[in-house]
């Protein structure tokens, strides 16, 4: 069975849901692809692993980097399943481009090549926001792109760490990564 809870971060509301393994959702209300590998049945009620989650979160926003990680349990392909493992890679305070994580996914499998865009696609679909650290990722030009939260949560984030943004940018509509 899913549990669900709400946290209030300093930056928008969000929704938390595990199930008996570990953290299966974060994401922040109104945000692309909210909510939607929550199963219909689940019930709103905080659990051991919600509770964790939610000192994370507090640990998170308060300026520092938290020095434990949840349970997770993310559900998704075994390539997005690589491709957040590589996101739980990226130290705090630091980011990584979409073509350096095709880099390392082309490593792991011994294969020459790999699109930035399906890594970009497997990053966008990450459905457990801030713990396994989307917000990290950003194009090769330097571009705060891609965000399901939204770039102003993006770069919100970033300062939160005290990232070197000084070479980011926001891009223009319809720019790629």
């Amino acid at each position: 069975m899913v549990h669900t809870c709400k946290y209030k971060s300093p930056i928008g509301n969000m929704l938390l849901a595990a199930d008996e393994t570990g953290l299966t959702g974060l994401w922040f209300e109104g945000q692309k692809y909210f909510a939607n590998t929550l199963p219909d049945e689940h019930i709103s009620q905080e659990t051991e692993i919600l509770t964790k989650t939610k000192k994370w979160l507090a640990v998170y926003f308060s300026g520092v980097e938290p020095d434990f990680t949840p349970p997770l349990h993310p559900t998704g392909s075994a390539f997005r399943q690589a491709v957040w493992q590589i996101l739980l890679q990226i130290p705090y305070g630091q980011t990584i481009t979409y073509g350096e994580i095709a880099h390392r996914m082309c490593e792991q499998k011994n294969i020459s090549r790999m699109s930035a865009q399906a890594v970009g696609g497997a990053v966008g679909h990450n459905e457990i926001s801030i713990i396994i650290p989307c917000h990290r990722v950003v194009g090769s030009n330097g571009s705060l792109t891609g965000y399901a939260g939204g770039i102003d949560k993006k770069i919100a984030l970033l300062e939160l760490e005290h990232a070197d943004m000084s070479q980011l940018f926001i891009p223009k509509k319809g720019t790629a990564l």
